[in-house]
């Protein structure tokens, strides 16, 4: 280990680092200047115009791309307002064909519910008239039947038989 210490505090004993020794300032000044130079040239001539040239084309391709949202903007909203004139036609159209409907169903109920009236009236006046003439055959056979029980009471009571002409007129004046 003695030799390696040796060795170490000889390099330290002859200057230190390289880029720190004022000796090689001018040289180092001298080819940092060549290389800003040809780096500087190369980024002027090479690189630069490259990124502009990309820079352009991006803002080119923004503006084109912006043209055209507000190109499909407009469109979209073109389409929005026809398909909401659309709608509202529909609606419109939806209601009147609804009201329609309505009106014709409500004419067909009220023909049909007139039809069923006069029909039930029909069926009503045909039934009273033949209750009527029921009623009027229930009263010939009451009064025939009267009749024949008045005679055949006659008859059994007092013996004698009655006809029934006689037996029309009595009842007749008790009516």
């Amino acid at each position: 280990m003695d030799a390696q210490a040796a060795t170490a505090t000889t390099e330290s004993a002859k200057g230190g680092f390289p880029p720190f020794k004022v000796e090689t300032f001018p040289g180092q000044i001298f080819w940092l200047g060549i290389t800003f130079a040809l780096l500087f040239v190369v980024m002027w001539r090479v690189a630069g115009p490259r990124i502009g040239g990309t820079l352009t084309l991006r803002r080119m391709r923004i503006v084109e791309e912006l043209s055209r949202a507000e190109t499909d903007r407009k469109a979209a909203e073109a389409t929005s307002a026809a398909y909401q004139t659309e709608m509202v036609e529909a609606r419109t159209r939806a209601r009147a064909m609804a009201e329609q409907n309505r009106e014709r169903v409500v004419a067909d109920v009220s023909r049909e519910e007139a039809a069923a009236d006069a029909q039930a009236n029909e069926q009503v006046a045909k039934a009273e008239a033949r209750l009527g003439q029921l009623r009027a055959e229930a009263k010939s056979h009451i009064a025939q039947v009267a009749q024949d029980a008045a005679a055949q009471i006659v008859q059994r009571l007092i013996g004698e038989s009655v006809s029934p002409a006689d037996v029309a007129a009595v009842l007749k004046e008790q009516a």
